[in-house]
């Protein structure tokens, strides 16, 4: 007897998402600030979407959901500062985010990155190259990008306020 491919993913999509949310809801419980991890991802988002801007440049719509991306994360990231709890103990710092808008938006975009592998593998839909012409992966990347640069961010400007002079 054989599956079809579109029932095997419909049963595996859903374990692996349980199983990444299980993963990502660890990781929102209370850390050890560490400078460097924060300055890579100041750095490192802002590279991709630069990246990923330059090449979605002859797909406006792309581009423009991109920036409303953006647009949301960033919002969201100023949100999840206000929900973090912050802590210096010593010359140690610790926060511990908010895990309802980290979980929310870890889980929309491997959810899509999900999709967009199904979509690859086993409906034939799509093309690897094409990432930067869909609006809606774009709107998912600026989401999250948006959201990890605006709160490591927020998180260095905490520890800099936090620092003795």
């Amino acid at each position: 007897m054989v599956i079809p491919q579109p029932v095997v993913a419909a049963v595996i999509i859903p374990f692996v998402m349980w199983r990444v949310y299980q993963r990502i809801k660890r990781l929102m419980v209370r850390q050890r600030s560490q400078a460097w991890r924060h300055w890579v991802g100041v750095v490192l988002f802002p590279l991709l979407l630069i990246v990923l801007g330059t090449i979605a440049l002859a797909h406006p719509l792309a581009l423009a959901g991109m920036a409303g991306g953006v647009a949301i994360g960033v919002v969201l990231g100023m949100v999840g500062l206000r929900r973090t709890v912050y802590e210096r103990i010593g010359s140690d710092f610790f926060y511990t985010p908010s895990a309802h808008i980290g979980v929310l938006v870890s889980m929309l975009f491997i959810g899509r990155l999900l999709y967009r592998g199904y979509e690859f593998y086993v409906a034939g839909v799509s093309r690897p190259d094409d990432v930067a012409s869909s609006p809606l992966t774009l709107l998912v990347f600026g989401i999250l990008a948006g959201y990890y640069t605006s709160y490591a961010a927020g998180i260095l400007r905490w520890r800099r306020a936090a620092s003795p002079e």
